[in-house]
């Protein structure tokens, strides 16, 4: 199975604006979505702004709040964070209205004034700028959250005036923030016309049922009802699909989520519940878990409350799920979702009925052929390459972190030590430790200063694990390997063929394990295919002539022998008949 394509941002609009019982509808709103590359680095923005209708020119700072700010936000440099870019624009935009109230002879109050609220999203992060009364939601799972605050002071009951708003003073105060977006989330922008008269259990009844543009104008009309005397508008957005999430994205949400407590068979998290504990350690807890309403049973995963206050700990279980999601190969674990969301930091996978490779070793007390070996090598270089094409190393490849299905499909597991090249954790002593696994299956270049992990450290692991089975369980650069910590260490070690140990290897299989176990990153396998071809079709380069037939070794003594064998045959034969 290939590599998952990541599908793109994807939205649904509907909006609706009246003027209602006034004259004049000052109220502007304006979505952009733009073509795949600018909505890959700039997304999806959307603007409501409603013109202060005591100013002269209200309407026509709301209208340049919307146009402006679009038009500008999308001309800023794709280098510029969206928060660097959208406070240019608002300010610069600011000034702008600011210095036309004054430069036509009005007062602040009277000019270009309007509120302003915008959002942008981009992959699965909502930026949110604020400033004024007009207001943002966010509906999910049928609750309504106000995202924004209104700026106004109330005089009386019926009196209220707005102390922040676009061109009231030379600096705009907008309230800026962030939040996380989820497929099916609706973004709800209106006006004071209309949150003014319609509540949250109103806005959750009209938002349900029929298109987009159905839903706003039904908020409109509902507020216009029961007795609006301002302006109505209601834009409402739909997040309908998302793009995965970056690593920096996980890392900003999910580091925010407590830690679970530790958990015990019957109880439940999140609404599942826990049948099995099945790993405990220092560092983290496995449990199988099971989905009562769909019967759905996972393995979830959950740190250890050891490391609770450890920022490096949090970011480095974070990863590990992102990298998880992020590949999809039938021998690779998979990181799973359900439409519920976790309050917890925690994350689930498949559940692989089988057992280790550990295990399957232990249970056949002796070492396996090179018949079962080398199909389970392919399959554990076909996951690995997956990960490798996404700039992943996989870092702890071992026998306890491959599994063999019933089936006798290989799943290789655990991605807590693995590393994405374009990522730099906070804590490098702390990528290190974890990237070294166990010391056995660990590349050399792991263990002394200056070493540099790449891609032939994952291939040295495999060659490691397929060295381990072949001879059950032997090293082979013997008792030294443990103890070496240096490059000349590792240099001085003397390679032990594996037909040493086991008759059944052959010789040539051995010169492709020995090629890829070079303590030397440059002496082993350029690729990975090379390596699995070398196991699977003798290389001549390391065919040793005494492991050959007779007939391939010298064919003419071969057919003598036979020739020969044959007559003595045949001569018994004779003696046989002719004492009858």
């Amino acid at each position: 199975m290939d590599d998952s394509m990541t599908p793109s941002l994807q939205i649904s609009v509907g909006q609706c604006s009246r003027a209602g019982r006034k004259a004049v509808n000052d109220d502007c709103v304006g979505v952009h979505i733009p073509d795949t590359e600018s909505l890959l680095m700039k997304g999806v923005a959307a603007v409501i702004a409603d013109g202060v209708s005591a100013a002269t020119c209200g309407k026509e700072a709301a209208e340049m709040c919307v146009q402006s700010f679009i038009l500008d936000y999308y001309s800023t440099p794709d280098t510029w964070s969206v928060k660097k870019s959208c406070e240019k624009v608002i300010n610069s935009l600011n000034r702008w209205l600011y210095g036309q109230s004054h430069s036509l002879g009005y007062n602040a109050e009277k000019g270009y004034v309007s509120t302003l609220s915008s959002l942008v999203i981009v992959s699965n992060v909502a930026y949110l700028f604020h400033i004024g009364d007009t207001r943002i939601y966010r509906i999910r799972d049928g609750v309504v959250e106000l995202l924004t605050r209104d700026h106004n002071s109330r005089v009386s009951s019926q009196t209220t005036y707005l102390n922040r708003a676009m061109g009231l003073n030379l600096s705009a105060k907008v309230d800026c923030h962030e939040v996380p977006v989820d497929e099916g989330d609706v973004f709800l922008f209106t006006s004071d016309g209309v949150h003014e008269w319609v509540d949250a259990a109103e806005i959750v009844s009209l938002l349900t049922g029929g298109n987009l543009d159905e839903c706003a104008e039904r908020l409109v009309e509902k507020a216009f009802a029961k007795g609006s005397d301002d302006n109505l508008t209601a834009l409402v957005i739909q997040v309908d699909g998302l793009p995965m999430a970056s690593h920096e994205e996980l890392q900003k949400f999910l580091m925010e989520r407590p830690f679970p407590p530790l958990l015990y068979p019957g109880q439940s998290i999140d609404g599942l519940e826990v049948e099995e504990i099945l790993y405990e350690s220092s560092r983290s807890q496995l449990y199988r878990v099971k989905d009562p309403k769909t019967g759905e049973v996972y393995v979830m995963k959950t740190p250890s409350l050891n490391y609770s206050d450890d920022p490096a700990y949090i970011e480095r279980f974070v990863t590990e799920e992102w990298i998880g999601k992020r590949v999809t190969h039938q021998h690779l674990i998979r990181v799973l979702e359900r439409s519920q969301k976790p309050r917890f930091l925690y994350y689930l996978m498949e559940e692989v009925k089988g057992e280790s490779l550990a295990d399957l070793a232990r249970r056949k007390k002796t070492a396996l052929s090179p018949s079962e070996v080398v199909p389970l090598v392919k399959q554990i270089v076909a996951g690995v390459r997956s990960l490798h094409r996404k700039d992943t190393l996989h870092q702890d490849l071992k026998l306890d972190n491959v599994m063999v299905t019933d089936e006798g499909v290989v799943k290789v597991i655990d991605y807590g030590s693995s590393r994405v090249a374009s990522i730099q954790l906070r804590d490098a002593a702390h990528e290190r430790q974890d990237a070294l696994g166990t010391l056995d299956f660990s590349a050399p270049e792991y263990r002394f200063e200056g070493g540099k992990a790449s891609v032939t450290s994952d291939q040295f692991s495999i060659a490691m694990i397929a060295y381990k089975l072949l001879t059950q369980g032997k090293c082979p650069y013997g008792d030294k390997w443990q103890r070496a910590s240096s490059l000349s260490d590792f240099t001085g070690l003397e390679y032990v063929p594996a037909f040493k140990h086991s008759p059944l290897v052959p010789y040539w299989l051995d010169g492709a394990l020995q090629k890829a176990l070079s303590v030397r990153a440059d002496g082993r396998y350029e690729s990975m295919s090379e390596f699995v071809k070398d196991l699977e079709t003798p290389n001549e380069k390391y065919v040793d002539s005494r492991q050959l037939p007779l007939m391939e070794r010298d064919p003419l003594l071969f057919w003598k022998c036979l020739c020969s064998g044959l007559g003595v045959v045949i001569a018994i034969l004779l003696v046989l008949l002719a004492r009858k």
